[in-house]
């Protein structure tokens, strides 16, 4: 099943939504800011990304800090505004969708 982390609000998320919506109908879409992730959520993604906990953070946020990757993951399931938007999951694989035609990689 494809998962999408949404954020209506954000051009780039509706657009690569658009592209999931075409290729799984069957979709879900997690409106992230509304429904957090955990900590542990966090973690899963960023391994199915292939990312640290920095390359995924927005760090041109108010409530950005800096922090060990630990901390990091801790700030942004308590200010899921600071993770980057959109993230498509797909099985064991991950992408964010920057830009949004980077999530036709998932569906090959």
């Amino acid at each position: 099943m494809t998962v999408i982390w949404h954020n209506p609000r954000c051009s780039k998320s509706r657009q690569t939504l658009a592209i999931v919506q075409a290729k799984d109908p069957f979709h879900k879409v997690r409106l992230y800011l509304q429904d957090p992730p955990s900590a542990d959520e966090i973690r899963e993604v960023l391994a199915k990304l292939q990312m640290k906990a920095a390359q995924l953070v927005r760090r041109g946020e108010a409530a950005f800090k800096d922090g060990t990757e630990d901390e990091l993951i801790a700030l942004m399931a308590e200010n899921p505004i600071l993770i980057e938007r959109p993230i498509v999951i797909v099985g064991n694989q991950a992408v964010i969708g920057r830009p949004p035609e980077d999530a036709l990689d998932l569906f090959d």
